[in-house]
């Protein structure tokens, strides 16, 4: 037996191989394919031709919304498939098939084809880290990744890195994007029109104004799924003249819009109001011109220095994403550090994990701020285990909501108590709500839903009402979506 000395075991804890930490996707003489192209090129319909040819497989999607969508495109083709998101799990014994968030992804049983979907969100400060580990680690023999271009470079890397075959396929925009020259005034907006502004307010706010003139769906990132489904359709349909979305409408969507219109040329990111970089007009851009409903995609402003400015921005190069690439810590990285540092403080460890941890490879540890501040409500109950309590801040659980929030403090007191929590909803639904704040209590409402029924699938004994939550969640989106037909108030 090797005696190592406590620098050795420092070392061997803080220098971490990722691809070593997924032993069963080693094994497997994985093959990569990247199909790159533009928004509209066909490069996922054709990731998931092949997903359906396949034995075994698994859809990894980077919302619930499009987890859903490819499990009834997949059932509605006569292949038995299951669906796992954080909050819901439709299971067949029967299925070969999975469509699951990315943050679900099964490590531990080997497949023949994965589809990662838009894995430019490798980018992403928060989330970019459920895209590496599924890279590197999901168990598939064939590796189907799609994307735009300025992630070819980064796919290109870590593939050199985990020392695997990679097939480039390049897909070509099926229809073209022209700028329109003029900007468009609000009044002369054509039906099949998408309007893009940046924030919920200022999205009801153009609601409010033009439903005198317009039948109107409108998309934001705080509608749930369900809701948003619900105003695509809507806009699909043709029972709605325009739509009014934010960069929500960026992911996930197929819309037969035929002109973007841009209402404004800045955007607050989490930390400044800034003007919008060519990476995120194009990505929204490319949801103009849907192949199959329209032959060519407009995007214009419906003002002319917003104009001015996206014009400039479209017909730059997009930026390239480069490393270091966001990695999150492991359970087994947790408790040892832990042991190391001498503490049971989840909050210590994680600040430890971000600053000291080193990778082979082009990885840095990720920093997550909301993850760190449930920490320190988790460090306050000191009768949790550590690997209880980092399970417990990986919840969907947004801290700038009082109701949420409050609901994770309730949630978490019940846990230590042993206590059973039957899901009781913390509001009272009218027949429509009348104003945004009445709208926004409804939308809090359904992400608090979401917190339950994340931790009913963890702890089933303790949060029973799963069924209960659901009817609930249903008839608070009925709800919602009978209020964004009417006319709300913008207070």
């Amino acid at each position: 037996m090797i005696n190592l000395t406590l620098q050795e075991q420092l070392h061997n804890l803080l220098n971490c191989d990722i691809k070593s930490l997924y032993p069963l996707a080693r094994n497997l003489n994985r093959k990569l394919y990247f199909y790159v192209g533009a928004t509209n090129s066909g490069k996922t319909y054709q990731a998931m031709q092949k997903l359906k040819l396949a034995h075994t497989g698994i859809y990894l999607a980077p919302l619930r919304l499009l987890a859903l969508e490819n499990y009834e495109n997949l059932i509605s083709s006569n292949i038995k498939t299951s669906l796992i998101t954080g909050e819901e799990e439709i299971f067949d014994e029967d299925a070969a098939h999975i469509c699951s968030t990315i943050e679900m992804c099964n490590f531990e049983i080997d497949i023949d084809v994965a589809v990662i979907d838009e894995v430019q969100m490798l980018d992403d400060i928060d989330r970019g880290w459920a895209w590496v580990n599924a890279i590197i680690g999901v168990p598939s023999r064939e590796v189907i990744m799609t994307g735009s271009v300025n992630t070819l470079k980064a796919i290109q890397i870590i593939a050199k890195y985990l020392n695997e075959e990679l097939e480039i396929v390049k897909f070509d925009r099926i229809n073209p994007l022209k700028i329109i020259s003029q900007y468009t005034p609000i009044k002369k907006i054509q039906p099949k029109t998408a309007l893009i502004a940046f924030s919920r307010k200022d999205v009801l706010t153009l609601k409010s104004r033009l439903s005198k003139y317009y039948k109107i769906s409108v998309l934001y990132g705080n509608l749930s799924p369900e809701v948003r489904k619900e105003e695509a359709r809507r806009f699909r349909e043709g029972q709605s003249d325009i739509l009014i979305a934010t960069d929500a409408i960026a992911m996930g969507l197929n819309l037969p819009i035929q002109t973007i219109l841009f209402t404004t040329d800045t955007k607050f990111d989490g930390i400044r109001r800034r003007k919008l970089i060519v990476n995120e007009i194009i990505q929204i851009a490319g949801r103009a011109g849907r192949y199959g409903h329209h032959e060519v995609g407009y995007i214009g402003a419906t003002s002319r220095s917003v104009l001015k400015h996206i014009s400039k921005e479209f017909y730059k190069p997009l930026k390239t994403i480069k490393p270091p690439f966001y990695v999150k810590a492991t359970t087994t990285q947790i408790v040892d550090i832990a042991k190391h540092i001498k503490t049971k403080s989840l909050t210590k460890v994680l600040k430890y994990f971000f600053k000291n941890m080193k990778f082979d490879g082009p990885f840095q540890a990720v920093n997550i701020s909301t993850m760190i501040e449930l920490a320190k409500i988790l460090d306050t109950k000191h009768n949790l285990k550590l690997e209880d309590k980092f399970l417990l801040s990986q919840a969907p659980v947004s801290i700038k909501s009082m109701l949420i929030k409050n609901a994770y403090y309730f949630y978490i007191n019940s846990i230590l108590k042993n206590k059973v929590v039957v899901y009781k909803p913390s509001i009272s639904i009218k027949k429509v709500a009348k104003s945004s704040r009445e709208l926004l209590q409804a939308e809090d409402e359904l992400k608090k839903i979401s917190l339950y029924l994340w931790l009913s699938y963890k702890l089933p004994d303790l949060f029973p009402s799963k069924d209960k939550a659901i009817i609930a969640r249903d008839s608070i989106n009925r709800y919602c979506q009978k209020s964004l037909k009417s006319k709300i108030n913008i207070i």
